[in-house]
């Protein structure tokens, strides 16, 4: 009875560690897919936001107003990021990588025009920050002993009435508005960050035992894009506070 017991404990050990051993390789494959998007993101939207040539096709140099292909670029993320959710269960796994990797360089087009509003210097030390504080998020989520699911229809919640109020804000141009919005939407997309993490992970342990490589490949190319909107997201919200205007 004591080596059966021993056994079992041995085996029980041995698939734990396996167990282990996946959610490492599996978070570090979402890191790294995270990664390459910010990389993809940053580089068009660099590309685009420092060539008055390109950066005229979106929107007047001067007066930074969307023409119609800006007005369409500006939203397309917003249109990608649903349909993405909706037909990924129909796509292989390197058609939903390739479907992440356009929507990453759909976004920088979108956000090109940073480059032309802010200083570089002062985009620089806002990404590092953003860069320090999700890491920091990102690993209380990962680490934390605390179920942080409760938060989540409180936070999705939030992103949708942030959507709302920026689309009005499109329109009213309140400067009051915006102070609000991006206030809020740091302490949203800060809990994000963690919540997101938490859930990554907790998904990957409630399929491991599957062996179903397919799934959890694509359940890998979500959670990069989940947090690379949270990173985005943070980002942008902290610019507003922290960039200098050219």
């Amino acid at each position: 009875m004591a080596e059966y017991q021993t056994v079992r404990s041995v085996g029980a050990g041995a698939r734990a560690a396996r167990i282990d051993e996946g959610l490492r390789a599996h978070m570090n494959k979402v890191y790294g897919l995270m990664s390459v998007g910010m990389l993809l993101t940053g580089g068009v939207a660099w590309a685009v936001g420092t060539s008055e040539q390109l950066f005229s096709l979106l929107r007047d140099p001067v007066t930074m107003s969307p023409n119609i292909l800006g007005w369409i670029v500006m939203f397309a993320p917003l249109v990608m990021v649903f349909a993405f959710g909706a037909v990924l269960n129909r796509l292989s796994q390197a058609a939903a990588q390739l479907f992440f990797y356009a929507y990453a360089a759909v976004m920088g087009l979108s956000l090109s025009w940073i480059f032309v509003a802010f200083t570089g210097v002062s985009i620089a030390q806002t990404f590092l920050i953003t860069a320090i504080a999700f890491a920091s998020l990102s690993l209380f989520g990962y680490t934390t002993k605390k179920d942080l699911s409760g938060f989540g229809t409180f936070l999705i919640m939030g992103v949708v009435g942030l959507i709302v109020a920026m689309i009005v804000n499109i329109f009213l141009a309140s400067s009051a508005l915006a102070f609000a919005i991006s206030v809020i939407g740091v302490l949203i997309f800060a809990g994000l960050t963690a919540y997101d993490t938490q859930n990554i992970k907790n998904t990957y342990l409630q399929h491991a035992h599957s062996g179903d490589a397919e799934w959890l490949g694509k359940a890998a190319i979500m959670g990069a894009l989940q947090l690379y909107l949270d990173f985005i997201n943070l980002f942008m919200f902290l610019l507003q506070f922290m960039g200098n205007r050219e």
